[in-house]
Order: C-alpha cells, then sequence, then structure tokens
C-alpha cells in the first residue's frame, strides 16, 4: 500500500489547525486529485506540484494520485500546502524517505520551477505546530527569520522541491538555485517618530492626548481644517510604551498574515489610517476566500486613525462598534467563523460641517444648518458612545505662533515618560485583573464599594446621569478616564477635579 502522510497548517483568521495530509498511489486511470475543501488556489496546486517536482528532476508518478487533507470539513486555502503535497506525493512513490517527510510540518508555496516562494501567515502558522507538540518545520528560505521568532522549534529552510527532497534523505545530486527573494519590507510611515513639540499651542488637546495614551482610551476630534488634529492623531502612537511579548508576537502575525515582511517582532504599536472609501471588508477584514485581516485588526495594540470620518459611510463606521467593546473581531462565513484580535485606540478627526469653516473667526461658512448637522450624524450615536475623549481643535492665533519658540514645549521623550509612569501605576492596581489599561476595566468593577469613589467626588457625574445627559456606558467610560487622569497626575484616587475633567473631556464637542 503506497500511502505516505506529513503535516501541514491551516489559518482560519489567526486560528492555526494542524493539517493531516495523506498521498495514496493506487491502480486506477491516471490521475491527481485533492480532496477535503480546498479553495481555488489549492485546487490548482496540482498544475504547479507537477510542473515544479518535474522541473527538479522528481517527476511526479503518472499513475492514480489521491491527496487527502483532513479534517476535511475544515475549508483549506492558498498555496502553502505545495511543499506538503509534493513530498507526501515523493514519498508515496518511494523516493523520499516517509519517516522523515512524517515527522515534519511542510510550509510553502512552489513555484514552477521547483523553487520555493515567500508564503504569508508562516508566523502563526509555526507557532501552531508548536501548540501542537510538532517541532520541525520546513520553510521556505525567505522565510527562515519569520519562523525562527518562535522558540523551541527546529526550522529547516529550504529553496527549493529538490533540496526539500535531499534534507529528507534523498540520494540526489544538489542543484544550486538562487533562493526566491523575501518580500519587499512595506513602506514604513514616519508616524511613530513623528516629534509631539511640533506642535504648536493646542496644549489641552496634548493634554487629552497624553490622558489618551496612558489609559487606551479612544478620541473623537472635531476641528476645522489646518487646526492639527492629524497632526495630533500622528503623534499618538510615539507616545505608547513598547509592545509586550505576547502583544508584539500577535501584532507579529498579523503582520505576516497581511502578506507583510517579516524580519523580527514588531515591538512599537502599529498605525493604520485607511481612506475614507475603505468599505467595511477593508475595515475589519474578509474576502471570498481566505480570510484576510482588515485596517482595524492590522492596528490591533496600536492606534487605528480615521481621518475625515463622517465622509466614510455610516455602515462602515458601525462595523467597529463591537469590537469597540469585546476587544476581537469575528468574521462569519458559512462553514468558519475567523476571529482576530480587536483591541485598538480609536481616532477619529472630522470638520465641522462640509466646507469646514464653520465657527472659524471671519470666515464665512455656506452650510445650511440641516447640512452641518446630516454631516455629523453620519458618526452615529451609539458608536459616539464607545468614545471616551471628545475634543474640540482650534486653529492657533498669530499670538500663539509668536510666543511659541519663547515657551518650551512637551517632547515626545517626556510625554512617554509620563504615559510610562501613568501606565505602571494602573497596572499595579489592576495586578490581580485580566485587564492591562483603564479602559478594559469594567465599570462594575469600578463601582464596586471597595473602590467606589465618595459622593462628593462623583457627584457631577451623577447629576449628569440623572439629567440624561449622559448614559450609563458613558458613566462607566467617564470613571475609567478619570482614574486615567488622577494616574497622569499622580493621584492615588480620582478627585472632583478629575471627574470633572474627565466629564469635560467625555463631552468637550461644542463645549
Amino acid at each position: 500500500m503506497a500511502i505516505a502522510r506529513t503535516n501541514g497548517i491551516a489559518l482560519v483568521g489567526l486560528t492555526p489547525h494542524v493539517i493531516d495530509i495523506e498521498a495514496d498511489i493506487s491502480p486506477g486511470l491516471p490521475g491527481f486529485w485533492v480532496i477535503g475543501l480546498p479553495d481555488a488556489a489549492l485546487g490548482e496546486s496540482r498544475g504547479r506540484v507537477r510542473a515544479a517536482a518535474s522541473n527538479s528532476g522528481l517527476p511526479i508518478t503518472s499513475r492514480k494520485l489521491t491527496v487527502s487533507l483532513s479534517p476535511a470539513a475544515l475549508p483549506k486555502h492558498g498555496g502553502g500546502f505545495d511543499l506538503a503535497i509534493a513530498l507526501a506525493a515523493l514519498a508515496a512513490a518511494g523516493d523520499v524517505p516517509t519517516e522523515s517527510v512524517a515527522s515534519t510540518v511542510h510550509l510553502g508555496e512552489l513555484g514552477l520551477d521547483g523553487r520555493l516562494r515567500p508564503t504569508p501567515g508562516v508566523l502563526p502558522a509555526v507557532i501552531g505546530a508548536a501548540r501542537a507538540g510538532l517541532r520541525r518545520v520546513m520553510v521556505p528560505t525567505a522565510n527562515a527569520d519569520e519562523a525562527a521568532l518562535v522558540p523551541d522549534i527546529e526550522v529547516v529552510p529550504v529553496a527549493s522541491l529538490r533540496e526539500a527532497a535531499i534534507r529528507h534523505g534523498a540520494e540526489l545530486d544538489p542543484v544550486p538555485v538562487d533562493p526566491w527573494p523575501a518580500r519587499h519590507a512595506t513602506e514604513t510611515s514616519n508616524v511613530g517618530s513623528a516629534e509631539l513639540a511640533d506642535v504648536v499651542g493646542n496644549d489641552e488637546a496634548i493634554e487629552a492626548l497624553i490622558v489618551a495614551a496612558a489609559g487606551g482610551h479612544h478620541m473623537f476630534l472635531l476641528g476645522p481644517p489646518g487646526a492639527g488634529k492629524t497632526m495630533l492623531a500622528e503623534r499618538l502612537p510615539g507616545l505608547l510604551p513598547d509592545l509586550e511579548t505576547d502583544r508584539s508576537l500577535e501584532a507579529t502575525s498579523i503582520r505576516s498574515l497581511a502578506g507583510g515582511s517579516v524580519t523580527g517582532l514588531v515591538t512599537r504599536p502599529p498605525f493604520e489610517s485607511p481612506h475614507h472609501t475603505a468599505t467595511a471588508a477593508a475595515i475589519v477584514g474578509g474576502g471570498s476566500g481566505q480570510i484576510r485581516p482588515g485596517a482595524a485588526v492590522r492596528a490591533a495594540h496600536g492606534v487605528l486613525f480615521l481621518d475625515e470620518a463622517p465622509e466614510f459611510p455610516s455602515s462602515v463606521l458601525d462595523v467597529l462598534r463591537q469590537p469597540l467593546e469585546s476587544g476581537e473581531i469575528r468574521i462569519h462565513r458559512a462553514n468558519a467563523t475567523a476571529v482576530f484580535p480587536g483591541r485598538f485606540q480609536l481616532v477619529m478627526a472630522a470638520n465641522p460641517c462640509p466646507c469646514g469653516q464653520y465657527g472659524v473667526g471671519d470666515a464665512e461658512c455656506a452650510c445650511a444648518p440641516s447640512a452641518r448637522r446630516r454631516y455629523l450624524a453620519k458618526i452615529s450615536g451609539p458608536l459616539l458612545d464607545r468614545v471616551d475623549i471628545r475634543l474640540t481643535v482650534r486653529r492657533i492665533t498669530a499670538a500663539q505662533l509668536k510666543t511659541a519658540g519663547a515657551t518650551p514645549r512637551m517632547t515626545s521623550a517626556e510625554a512617554r515618560a509620563k504615559v510610562a509612569t501613568a501606565r505602571a501605576l494602573a497596572a499595579a492596581r489592576l495586578a490581580d485583573t485580566p485587564w492591562k489599561t483603564n479602559a478594559e476595566v469594567p465599570g462594575s468593577w469600578l463601582r464596586e464599594h471597595a473602590r467606589s469613589l465618595p459622593h462628593g467626588a462623583t457627584a457631577v457625574l451623577d447629576r449628569a446621569l440623572e439629567r440624561g445627559a449622559i448614559t450609563m456606558r458613558g458613566y462607566d467610560r467617564s470613571l475609567r478616564l478619570a482614574w486615567s487622569i488622577a494616574d497622569v497626575a499622580g493621584s492615588d484616587h480620582p478627585t472632583a477635579e478629575h471627574v470633572g475633567t474627565a466629564l469635560f473631556l467625555r463631552k468637550g464637542v461644542g463645549a
């Protein structure tokens, strides 16, 4: 019985599944079948594998060859199974030792010349193999650095199918080939290195930015063109601390799955700023075959900036409502559900009206009141209710510009130090909980008797809730914000002043 086995990894979102790959050569009409719910790209592996094997001097059998991918009910996508299918077929024909092939996880897409192409999603796939107790992984040379980020795994980089067969013990003469080059690193943004001291005026907005960074709070910036909304948002990632190991690994896995270049762990919070023509699938993720991460997923543990937020379709903005509450993004398909991390800081920026001149000095606004209301109403109330800080940003005056040089301005390094100190206070307070920042803490925990604030401190919040000026969600979010303000100020508990500041920042738009 000519059967050989090996393993591959199927990814559903970021969730890896070990796939048993069996190749069977049997009597019957010549043919090559791949079964087990392959998508179109995986079904086409038959042509890629045949051509690659033939051009590598290891032709696939001309007899009946059946390759089974199990579990059969799990959808499989992409060309990352090519190497596993080819080696299982060669092992079934006796061209490669079956024991070595069976003990190795194979990842990689084959070119028609037999070389291995860089494959997206190698890092989360290798993590899945390690969690399943598999300790040997064969990957394309271009993905070797990425796979080596996972500890306690033997990574076997190969440039071609022929080299892979030789590494498994096939008695063949090596044929040197030029490895397929690694994917070019995506053009990096200078957002993370943007200097806070470049911001002139807007001291209130800078303080709000520091509080947002300290507590992980979402922000909404309203102001006319040229007020500095984008400038402020681009400086938020530079105030955030480096990613912890688990979050760094998760952010790197997302970059790998999205097809980005990975040569080391992502240590700085990512920044994503999609254009307002983006669809809902582009924001949260999707796709007709393999479910790919969207901008909100790629911004996990970092910042998602929506500039000109009212220009986004309302249906696109509202897909963010659930992730802002749950911290994860679930994309449902008929045969699978992909789960991605969705814990990011949302920053939205908007003009006060379509022309942008409403409320600006001597400028004349041509927008009717109904047009202004319709414009801002594109950001729905339920979405805005999940945003902790809402701030009106105004253009600087000539007097502020002239005095800017004489007044020392806070640098990014100084602000980052304040954020680190505030986060250390929050971490000590939340040490025995599953939460790491104030924005993650549920309101019920803050309102428990042992941690509740005295009535005098929350009186302004209580009155706002009684009048209907804020919702219960807004009440809890204001409490979280007050704790962040207290942490930045170095206070043990929020005072009435901190709570009042939190309520002002919560309702600051138009104030």
